[in-house]
Formats: structure tokens, sequence, C-alpha cells
């Protein structure tokens, strides 16, 4: 849904897991920009850690644009306004990082019809239906402010999903042959032929080594590409050779990638045959490749990301067979907390036809939902309307 005439947003995005926040929000304000013709402006406190998924991003710049978005360094001793407040007509407050309250004045003495929305972190628990879109009055300021809940049915606001993601990776998926041009395309080498490859996007992972071990032995190659970070580094340490950029034993071998720009990270879990995924923003893109995948939630205290990995399997399995939905709950569940990952790989491979079909189902239930940046939107639009009826 394209507005009557041009908007502009602001984005404020703290980064808290280096990544997840970040790599929600750059994909959001180029959504907003390239398919719904706003102009976007997004604040930023960290652009070291922005930097690594947006390489023309130059970290040493204040202000820059980058894909035709404002990118301003979000500093707390010192926060510059866009040219012109009295444009904005949707301030997003990411993940309730608490935009600066000058800023919220300023917004609200230029233009006081403009939306503030916080925009939350993605949960399947049933709550966050109720809680969608729910107003926030706030003292002291005529903005109007509300939650907007991402979600997986259309009591939520959706998931970011751009036009073109779910088409290009069924693509890839379809022309096996032209693979080892995607893999040269991320600057990478091809994995060894015929072997079952997988992305590895974790937290740490007690017990690694035995799944490595079991998969060394395995009947057929597989190759494992696994994202710079933590557990990289924890690895290079446990397997000296990795210094060399590469492990191999028996039928298993490994590398440790970079960090890649959003769209060539998309293109990578739709080249794998399984992505084991972590946090926000990479369960979302594992849902468009329409692969196989393991989601690692991030880690809260008191185990609640159970309550909330457990709703989102609840939910993603209520179509499949009890075995079916057991089995992936125990996989998802083993490598949560660190447990015998092991032991249910066997099984794994041997369900793999099946699982996969299924992920294709729960993929096709999705897209037939309105996308987050739509959904979005059209929230302003009518909300807009509204409020120029009534004032």
């Amino acid at each position: 849904m394209q507005l009557s005439s041009p908007r502009h947003a602001v984005i404020f995005c703290t980064v808290i897991d280096n990544f997840g926040d970040i790599g929600v929000c750059w994909r959001l304000a180029r959504q907003l920009h390239h398919e719904q013709q706003w102009e976007v402006t997004l604040y930023v406190d960290d652009l070291p850690s922005f930097g690594r998924i947006c390489p023309a991003l130059d970290v040493g710049q204040l202000t820059q644009t980058v894909q035709g978005i404002s990118v301003v360094h979000w500093q707390a001793e010192r926060l510059q306004f866009p040219a012109s407040l009295s444009s904005i007509d949707l301030c997003i407050e990411a993940f309730a990082c608490e935009v600066p309250i000058e800023f919220i004045q300023a917004l609200n003495h230029a233009n006081p019809a403009a939306l503030w929305v916080n925009l939350e972190y993605l949960t399947a628990e049933s709550w966050a239906a109720d809680c969608h879109l729910l107003p926030s009055p706030q003292r002291g300021v005529r903005l109007a402010k509300y939650f907007f809940f991402p979600g997986f049915t259309k009591q939520t606001g959706g998931l970011l999903r751009e036009q073109s993601v779910v088409a290009q990776a069924a693509q890839v998926a379809a022309q096996p042959a032209t693979h080892a041009t995607y893999w040269q395309q991320l600057g990478l080498t091809p994995p060894p032929a015929g072997s079952f490859v997988i992305s590895l996007f974790a937290y740490s992972q007690q017990g690694i080594a035995s799944w490595f071990a079991q998969l060394s032995s395995a009947e057929h190659p597989v190759h494992i590409w696994v994202a710079d970070g933590a557990l990289a580094q924890a690895l290079q340490i446990e397997y000296p050779a990795l210094a060399d950029g590469r492990y191999q034993q028996g039928q298993l071998s490994f590398e440790v990638m970079p960090f890649v720009a959003q769209p060539d990270y998309d293109l990578l879990l739709a080249l794998c045959d399984l992505n084991f995924v972590r946090g926000e923003d990479s369960v979302i893109r594992a849902h468009w490749a329409g692969k196989p995948f393991i989601w690692q939630i991030y880690r809260q205290q008191d185990a609640a990301h159970l309550e909330k990995l457990q709703a989102f399997l609840q939910l993603m399995l209520e179509d499949c067979s009890a075995e079916l939905r057991e089995f992936i709950l125990q996989l998802h569940l083993a490598w949560e907390q660190e447990t015998d990952f092991a032991s249910c790989w066997p099984e794994f491979f041997r369900r793999y036809a099946e699982i996969a079909q299924y992920s294709k189902i729960w993929q096709q239930k999705l897209i037939q939902q309105q996308d987050l940046v739509s959904n979005l939107v059209r929230f302003v639009e009518n909300q807009h309307i509204i409020r120029r009826n009534f004032s």
C-alpha cells in the first residue's frame, strides 16, 4: 500500500545484541524507502556493528546517506534533528529504546499530528495480539503513541517481508546448476560436490564437538558455514586448523565466514539445506528462504525465552502430525538448552524431506498474510484519516 503523498519516518535504534536490533531496523528502513517511497531517517547508536551488515556505511561519519536513507549517529550528548521536523509523519521507537525527550518535545511542537510507534520485539505468545495497536497516552504531548507488535498471525503486525524475497529464494533453490556462481558471488568457495550444506549462526553451544564428530563419519559430506562471532572464536580455539580458514575431518568440513550485507545473507540461507539462526532478524529470513531451520532464541533470565520458543513452535507446528511436532520440539530444545543435540541428528537427517516439506507449508501460510511494512503504512494512513476527520 502506497500513501497518496510522500511520507517521512524517523527510526531510533539502540544496538543491544550487536546485529538483531539494527538488522530489523535497517530492513525496515530500506523497505519503507524502496517499496513505499517514504523518506526515512535512521538514528543508530553503534555504527561499527551496523557497518558489519552494511558495508556501504562509513562508520566515521556522523551523518550520511546510504541507499537513499539518511543515517545519523545517535549520540547521547548531541542529537541532530532532521532539517524539517514538521514533515515527519511517523516516529518509530524500535524495541523500547526510548526516543530522547528533546526530540519528542520538538516533534510535538512542529507536527503534533505525527504518530509515535513503539515497535516491539517479535513473539508468538498470544498476549501480543491483545496488545497490538493499543494506544499509550503520553503526558504533556499531543503525539499519539501506539504499540506495534510483529507476529505470525493476522491479529498482529506481521513480519518484515520484501516483495521479491520469497520468489528470489525459490529461484535459487530451483537452479542447483547455478549454485557455484552464487557461492562465488558471495566470495565463498563452493562446498564439495554432493555436500549437505549448513549455515551456523548461533550463540555459544556447549558440546558441539560431539555433533561435529558424528558428522565427520556421516555417509555423505557435510559442509558448515560458521558465522563470525563468539561461537566461531570458540571453534578456532578448539580446532586450531581453522586458523588457516577451513577445517576438514572425514566427511565434515567447515569454514568461518565474515558477516555479509543483508541481501547476501538472504542468498546464503537460500543456498543452504539447513539454517541455524539466532535472535529475531535471522529467523524471519530463514522463513523466506524456505528451508528447514533451527532457531536459537535470545536467552533471558529465568528461562523466559523457552516460553517464547515453545509458543512459536506450537504455532508453527499446529498443522503437522503429532509425531513430527514432538520431534521438532525436541530438536529445537536440545539446541537451545545445549543438551545432547547430536542424539537428535540421525532422525533429523532421516526425516529431512518431511521436515523440508512442512517448512514450505508453514512458509506459504505466512505469505498469505500481509507483511509488516504494509500493515504499518496502512495503520499510519488510517490514523491520519481518522485524526483529520475528528480535528
